[in-house]
């Protein structure tokens, strides 16, 4: 029987602890290094806690047994920190960089398709910057079947996502223009209005077991590939290349690169966001010794 009792310390050892990160890495793919010893060890403890759990192995007990118990410590260690246009100088470069090549691309396509992904959406701030960025960058976006997917592991990230709702404070970083253009307010929430949400579909995905099945215009994996292990991360990388259109784009996060992945991208900066764009013929100019080519604009 599990042992319970009201306002105990959670006992847990080291090896308990590096046995959950084991389980956790197995069943998701995420990987809780040493960088993150803290944030992982006063997270489970928060979880034992709030399940009055008294030994860790009573948690793994349950871990084992129960993939409800599973997936709510999972979500007690995904960390959601986001925001709209976190990122200014990226959604610049998706402006000013990428939608045009794209524009004069498919200009006499038939039907006019642009797809994108936001890997690891979280609760839908990226997703929906991006949909923004669309909106007020393509001249008649009636004429465009636009189509960004949204994926991400935490299906509670996810809900939130849907609901569109978000607080004064989370829209800090648009502008009043913006504001009015694309919410709609609902007492003191704000709902993203349907123009923008119908663009965006959520669904459920881990990166390390995705298939991915179609090709996309420009990928964004921002701060995603920090949480996997070096093998896994390549093998992310390969797909999300297997995934972009020859003359697309992917979007990685400051800390993340492709160093060490047998890929061909070109890396182009665009003030201080760098994109890989994945060559049309399939040849990387300016090589170098990592395989990607780079280039300044």
């Amino acid at each position: 029987m599990i042992t319970r009792q009201q306002n105990v310390i959670p006992m847990l050892s080291e090896h308990e602890l590096e046995e959950i990160r084991a389980l956790i890495e197995r069943r998701a793919g995420l990987l809780f290094d040493q960088s993150r010893d803290r944030f992982f060890h006063s997270r489970i403890r928060e979880h034992m806690t709030c399940r009055k759990l008294v030994h860790g192995q009573d948690l793994l007990r349950i871990l084992k047994t129960s993939n409800l118990e599973y997936e709510a410590l999972l979500e007690t260690l995904l960390t959601q920190e986001t925001s709209f246009f976190r990122y200014p100088h990226v959604f610049e470069a998706l402006e000013k960089r990428v939608l045009p090549e794209i524009h004069v691309k498919k200009f006499w396509e038939n039907p006019r398709t642009l797809r994108l992904w936001c890997a690891g959406c979280a609760t839908g701030e990226e997703a929906y910057s991006i949909a923004i960025t669309l909106a007020e960058a393509l001249d008649f976006t009636e004429g465009w079947n636009l189509q960004i997917l949204a994926t991400d592991i935490s299906r509670r990230a996810l809900e939130h996502a849907e609901r569109g709702v978000y607080s004064r404070r989370a829209l800090g970083e648009l502008t009043p223009k913006q504001v009015e253009s694309h919410f709609a307010k609902v007492g003191d929430q704000f709902l993203i209005k349907p123009r923008i949400r119908n663009m965006v579909t959520f669904v459920p995905m881990n990166l390390v077991d995705g298939v991915y099945l179609r090709r996309y215009d420009a990928i964004f994996c921002m701060n995603v590939l920090i949480y996997f292990s070096d093998e896994q991360r390549v093998g992310v990388i390969q797909r999300l290349h297997d995934s972009l259109e020859p003359g697309g784009y992917m979007f990685l996060g400051h800390a993340e690169s492709i160093a060490g992945v047998n890929v061909k991208f070109e890396s182009v900066v665009h003030r201080d966001a760098r994109l890989y764009l994945k060559p049309m013929n399939g040849t990387v100019r300016f090589a170098s010794s990592i395989g990607v080519g780079e280039e300044s604009v």
